[in-house]
Parts: structure tokens; C-alpha cells; sequence
């Protein structure tokens, strides 16, 4: 009898590949790899130093070398209080304070309207995720504040916001590391006009401004109030830092309880990272599997299609977290790398399958796929039950359609197969497992960066660019048609400013 030929559009899956913690499940079925191939891994993530590196995090031990500072944001979401140690002194006496100012805070607000949210990249992805996300759960209590978020430089962004908000009923936070991002300091600087426009005094102006930095001697500067400004520190890294004061928004929208529940997922999450063995460890296999299709397919992209509109922004958040992380091209030693951050995009499911699923059926490349799924409805609707089972089976026959591709005569309907996905699998989307998803992927980008030994703590390539605008700015400012090229601006860009300015 002949033997049956193997399907060659059908990818090598496994199906008892679902792996759990805290009622999250992460079934790698799809992924392709064998047990003998799993085995290897999880040994090269061992000879990596993997685990040491994920002892020595929370531990408190410089793993950022380049800045020479831990990486502890797991610290602002340790509830337990357990003491965490940066050079000989405990940590969480100073970040228990600003969890008690926040929940004070949360206490004393009364009839304010709106709040603008001041920020760029770190100090905004978070927080604008987690409120809108944390909207649609149902049923969950709200203040009903108008929350904005004020990011970009244009001011398109900023005269859509002071359009809505009401000056003598509205609370800023301006949110700044450094205290001296340029986005950030313009944007405070014009809605402080702007509430003067509005006739607003400067006791009204006081009691509306509050700052999140690390710098707290510029923000006094700036003329926010000692009391209203909510510190954190070096060693949280701004992409890292929902988890601090900068999620001040979610506490207020939703109640200090909340932003708690929104720790204790990320909380529970970290303790499983810390403690599981690698082979049942979520962070550990999703990295894993990623490197493993880097080096079987050269993989130069990967997708996150969250089938939870709730979750649009997560992808938008992720971009920043994987490629401001791991986008190197040397490693901790300064050598060249062979692999590190693919591409990440991504947008709710099902949307998604009808914008650039064309690509991942049938392109050229091979993009993996984190299909996230939730279990419960995201709504009260009567209608719910019914669409949210068309939703979970558009994303169960997505995963199948690109692992097992289909023949057919016709080669415009031949779907190739093979392609590669996670299935991520949440009990409910509430603030604890938010916070747990979020915590599973940063964990997850600082594996893949010891793995690649990539310190994905510092990001040196966003600064050049910014050195740069300033001697262009100036030149723009000056209205001149006949700027000639220097050391600080190219032939190019000259003529692109004498363009500007004719």
C-alpha cells in the first residue's frame, strides 16, 4: 500500500503545544517546530544565559551597561512590597509613597471635566492604551472624564483637544522623563496660554498643572506646584513605564482599586517569568519562537492581531516596546549582530483580514502572527454571544487558513501554508489580565534581548536625529531662500529648507 504524501502546504504542527499561567494560554501549535527542535532551544537559551539574565532583572543588577542602571519596572508593580535592592537600598519604600499620593489623588479630585494628558512615546503609549482599553470592559466604574492625549508636535492634535476641553474644569498632566522633550515642554507651554486666554488666574493655573519626571528640579522651574509633582526614577526605562505614576490616568478615570488590579496582573505575571522553568515559561516560549523562524525563515516582520477592539492600540504600544528595545544592529560587546527586532505592526481582528491579509495568505514573505484572543464577550449587547463566537472563529479560521494553506488548479487561488502563529489566549479582558498581557510581552522583548545579547534598555538612535533639527529649525526660523550646506545640513536638506522658506 502507498503511503499517504505529506500536504506541502501544511505546516509541522504540534497540537499538544498549549502552555498556561494565571489562566492565560499560549497555544504554539502552529509554530512548526518539533520537540527535538523545542529541545534545542530551550538548551541555546540556556547556554544564552537566559536564565541568569532574568535573575539577575530582578535582582536589581545593571543589566542596562550601556547607562549602567537596572531595569526595574518590575519593582513598580511588585504589590507584595518584597524588597527590591538597587545598590544596597530597597526600592519600594519610595514607590509604595507614590502609590499612596496617587491613590490621595484619586480621593481629592472633584468636578473636573477634563484631563490632558502631556507626553511623547513612553510617557503616552501606556497610559493611551490602557484607557482605551479599560472602556470597553463592561460595567466598569468610571469617573467620565474626558481624557486627552497630547503627544504630537502638530497642532492640529493640540487645537482638536482645547476645542473640547473646559479651561476652569480641566487638570494637565505633563508627563517627561527628563522634563526637557521638546514635543512635550511646547505642548505644556501652550496650554498654559491657553488656560490664560481663558482667563483662568494663576492660583487656577497652579492647581491644574501636575508633572510626572524624573527630574523634579525642572518641573518646579516650570512652575508646577512640589506637592503636585509625582517622581519616578533612572532606572525605569520610559517605554517600561505604565506601571508608574505616568499610568496616573488610569487611576483617575477608573479608581485607584483599578490601576491596583492593573499591577497585580503585571505583578502575577513577572513571579511567573522569575520562577516557571523555561520549558513552561510564556515570555521564554513566545521569544523562542520567534528566534526560531528568524533562523528558519529570515523572517524580517512579525504581526500582532488582537481579536479584541479594545486591544487596537496594544499593537501601536508593542512597536514602540520591540523595536525601541531590540531595533540594534550591535550587541552588548559592540559587535555586529546576526538577528534582533523583526517589524511589528498589527490592528484589531477582524478589520485587520480586510486591509493586509492578502499579504500574509499569499506574499512573498513568511510574517508570523500572535492571534490574541479573549473568551468572554466585550459587551453587554444582547447581541454579543452571536458575534463575539463569528469573531473567535474568524480568528481560529485565519490560524488554520495560513498554517495549512490550500492546492487548487487555479495557481490565483493556491494559498501557500506554512506560515507560522501564535494563539494567545485571555480569560477576559479586565484590568488584571490587561495588565498581565502587557507584562508578558515586555518580558517576552527583554528575553529576545538576551537572547540576540541585545540590551534592550537604552535607545541611542532616536537622539541623532533630534541634534539635528535644531540647526535646521533655526534655518527655517530664518526665512532665508539661500542656506547653504554645512556640517550640520547636507546639500539636500538646504534645498529642501530654501524650498520651504521661498
Amino acid at each position: 500500500m502507498q503511503a499517504k504524501k505529506a500536504n506541502p502546504h501544511v505546516i509541522n504542527s504540534t497540537p499538544n503545544s498549549a502552555h498556561s499561567a494565571i489562566d492565560v494560554v499560549l497555544d504554539t501549535a502552529y509554530q512548526g517546530i518539533s520537540a527535538s527542535q523545542w529541545k534545542k532551544l530551550f538548551s541555546k537559551a540556556r547556554e544564552s544565559g537566559l536564565e541568569q539574565f532574568i535573575a539577575d532583572m530582578f535582582a536589581g543588577k545593571h543589566i542596562n551597561n550601556s547607562e549602567d542602571r537596572p531595569a526595574l519596572h518590575c519593582a513598580l508593580r511588585n504589590l507584595k512590597k518584597t524588597p527590591v535592592f538597587i545598590d544596597g537600598q530597597d526600592v519600594m519604600p519610595a514607590v509604595a509613597e507614590v502609590w499612596q499620593r496617587i491613590e490621595a489623588l484619586c480621593n481629592k479630585w472633584v468636578g473636573v471635566t477634563d484631563v490632558i494628558h502631556i507626553g511623547i512615546g513612553g510617557s503616552d503609549f501606556g497610559p493611551r492604551l490602557a484607557i482605551e482599553a479599560l472602556a470597553h470592559v463592561p460595567g466598569i466604574d468610571s469617573r467620565g472624564m474626558r481624557m486627552h492625549f497630547l503627544a504630537n508636535i502638530d497642532t492640529a492634535e493640540l487645537a482638536r483637544i482645547l476645542a473640547r476641553a473646559q479651561p476652569n474644569s480641566t487638570r494637565v498632566i505633563i508627563v517627561s522623563k527628563s522634563f526637557t522633550t521638546l514635543e512635550t515642554t511646547m505642548n505644556a507651554k501652550a496650554v498654559v496660554n491657553w488656560l490664560k486666554e481663558n482667563n483662568c488666574t494663576s492660583g487656577q493655573i497652579s492647581r491644574a498643572l501636575y508633572a510626572v519626571t524624573a527630574n523634579v528640579t525642572a518641573a518646579k522651574e516650570f512652575g508646577i506646584a512640589e506637592d503636585q509633582i509625582f517622581p519616578f526614577w533612572d532606572w525605569v526605562g520610559g517605554r517600561y513605564s505604565v506601571w508608574s505614576a505616568v499610568g496616573l490616568p488610569i487611576a483617575l478615570q477608573y479608581g485607584f482599586d483599578t490601576f491596583k488590579e492593573f499591577l497585580a496582573g503585571a505583578e502575577a505575571m513577572d513571579l511567573h517569568f522569575k520562577n516557571a522553568p523555561l520549558e513552561e515559561n510564556l515570555p521564554v516560549i513566545m521569544a523562542l519562537a520567534l528566534l526560531h523562524q528568524q533562523e528558519k525563515h529570515k523572517i524580517k516582520a512579525y504581526a500582532v492581531i488582537p481579536y479584541a477592539d479594545a486591544l487596537d492600540w496594544f499593537p501601536k504600544w508593542l512597536q514602540q516596546l520591540d523595536m525601541e528595545s531590540n531595533g540594534k544592529s550591535v550587541d552588548r560587546d559592540g559587535k555586529p549582530v546576526k538577528y534582533s527586532s523583526p517589524i511589528v505592526f498589527g490592528s484589531a481582528g477582524s478589520n485587520a483580514q480586510h486591509s493586509y491579509f492578502q499579504l500574509l495568505h499569499q506574499g512573498t514573505e513568511i510574517i508570523p502572527i500572535d492571534f490574541i484572543a479573549v473568551r468572554e464577550p466585550m459587551s453587554n449587547r444582547p447581541e454579543a454571544v452571536a458575534h463575539h463566537r463569528i469573531l473567535l472563529s474568524n480568528c481560529l479560521a485565519q490560524a488554520q487558513a495560513l498554517a495549512n494553506g490550500k492546492d487548487d488548479e487555479n495557481p490565483n487561488n493556491v494559498y501557500p501554508g506554512k506560515r507560522p502563529s501564535n494563539l494567545l489566549l485571555l480569560p477576559k479582558l479586565n484590568p488584571f489580565y490587561l495588565g498581565a498581557l502587557l507584562a508578558l510581552y515586555e518580558n517576552r522583548t527583554a528575553s529576545l534581548g538576551a537572547l540576540w545579547n541585545i540590551n534592550s534598555f537604552d535607545q541611542p538612535g532616536v537622539e541623532y536625529g533630534k541634534v539635528l533639527a535644531k540647526p535646521i529649525e533655526k534655518a527655517l526660523a530664518s526665512d532665508e531662500t539661500n542656506i547653504q550646506a554645512s556640517a550640520d545640513i547636507d546639500a539636500v536638506t538646504a534645498a529642501r529648507i530654501n524650498l520651504l522658506n521661498s
